[in-house]
């Protein structure tokens, strides 16, 4: 632990960590107020609607942006004082960018109908929704090009500021929404949100208007695409994939057990979402770069090692103490009606054990950009939690089901990950002298 804690302060801190964990802790405070007026004004019920709304929005921010940040946010850094791959970096992304998220858009836009039939089952008044989302849109794909500039440039100050500013405002006006107009107002804040943040990044980019001359469709670069399609690929499945399949095991609860349970299960996974960004943005800022410099088996089984020796009694130990808390939790994060959810978290903190236990050897897959092991593992993580949500809400008739598909889903993730790299973790190397 001792180690971990000196990496960071001497590598991490100064350029990543502040930014990390203040628009972390700012997310799940504006998280926690925003599920307590939910709660308060709308109900379990609306709270399933705000999830599957939540879900599709994340999924098509993700086609809009084309997986892109962390590519850009690369190649920036590595060609900040070369102007001309700064110009075919910036132009690709920018023209690409423009025309993936006006494709999106628009598609959006003239299917909103068909769209508000997969995500609002037996609800067919929504498609204005869907049509504000279109419309705002593209300032979601700007606010994230300024960002991947702004962090290739390391200029970390600024996105802390940008980002606990956009958190507020967006926190703000969501609970403005969600007081005046209940459920809908809950559904047009999730689809602004994100977008809104753009209002505050014009203020942060207006000192970086030097970079606009160096946009132009001649420096498009198709080679330049090609370098980030691993990236782009990479990114894209899992966050695309797995919220559209999580909106289809919900529709499934909705159908079969009621919106009810599907909204008690949607606030288990909110809960669990906010202790999980916590923990694994940390984990991250010291993992992925230190199995970046890993370039031995023995080493890297050591760091696995260590890890799990310094920080997963610790994690163990938070989870049973939030397991004992749990009525408590529900209580202040929800209320009275969402009072079930107690029920749900055994199994869920269980699986979030297991899953951070798979996410520690994981990394290495980005690290060392192993991209087909990192597809292949995402698509049967994906297939599994399908599978088993299904069966299990079948044969329980419960949304306990879903919760046991969880754990299920990531102990057998995990034991993929684990024969992934049994030779590194089980195999003695000697050490070469």
């Amino acid at each position: 632990m001792k180690r971990l804690i000196n990496y960071i302060n001497k590598n991490v801190l100064i350029k990543v960590t502040s930014l990390q964990i203040a628009s972390v802790v700012t997310r799940i405070i504006a998280g926690l107020l925003t599920s307590k007026a939910i709660a308060i004004f709308i109900g379990a019920e609306g709270l399933a609607l705000i999830g599957n709304l939540r879900n599709l929005v994340s999924s098509l921010h993700s086609i809009a942006i084309l997986g892109f940040y962390k590519g850009v946010v690369k190649y920036i850094s590595d060609f900040k004082e070369n102007l001309t791959e700064l110009s075919k970096t910036i132009s690709t992304v920018f023209y690409i960018g423009f025309v993936s998220t006006t494709v999106l858009s628009v598609l959006c836009y003239f299917n909103a109908e068909f769209i508000n039939d997969f995500v609002f089952p037996s609800y067919n008044n929504y498609g204005y929704i869907i049509r504000i989302f279109a419309i705002v849109l593209p300032f979601y794909a700007l606010n994230m090009f300024s960002f991947s500039i702004m962090n290739g440039f390391l200029k970390y100050k600024i996105l802390i500021v940008i980002n606990i500013i956009g958190q507020i405002l967006s926190v703000s006006v969501a609970l403005l929404l969600i007081y005046q107009e209940e459920l809908r107002g809950a559904l047009i804040s999730v689809v602004i949100a994100e977008s809104l943040i753009f209002l505050i990044t014009l203020v942060g980019i207006v000192n970086r208007r030097s970079l606009v001359p160096l946009i132009k469709t001649k420096n498009v670069s198709l080679d330049v695409f090609k370098k980030m399609s691993s990236y782009s690929f990479m990114a894209l499945f899992p966050t695309v994939v797995l919220p559209l399949i999580t909106i289809v095991i919900r529709n499934h609860i909705i159908e079969n057990i009621g919106y009810k349970d599907a909204g008690h299960w949607e606030a288990m996974t909110r809960i669990s979402n906010y202790y999980l960004m916590l923990v694994t943005s940390l984990m991250a800022l010291y993992i992925l770069p230190r199995f970046s410099e890993i370039d031995s088996k023995e080493e890297f089984k050591k760091e696995v090692l260590s890890i799990y020796k310094s920080v997963m009694p610790k994690l163990a130990l938070g989870l049973f103490i939030i397991y004992l808390l749990r009525s408590f939790i529900v209580a202040v994060v929800f209320s009275s009606e969402f009072e079930p959810v107690k029920d749900l978290f055994l199994w869920q903190l269980l699986g979030d054990l297991i899953k951070v236990l798979s996410l520690v050897i994981a990394y290495q897959l980005l690290a060392k950009k192993m991209f087909w092991h990192y597809i292949l593992t995402e698509a049967f993580l994906v297939i599994t939690i399908y599978f088993t949500s299904i069966n299990f809400l079948n044969m329980f008739n419960d949304v306990q089901g879903a919760v046991l598909a969880h754990f299920v889903s990531y102990m057998l993730y995990f034991g993929i990950i684990v024969i992934i790299f049994r030779r590194s973790l089980f195999v003695t190397h000697k050490v070469k002298t």
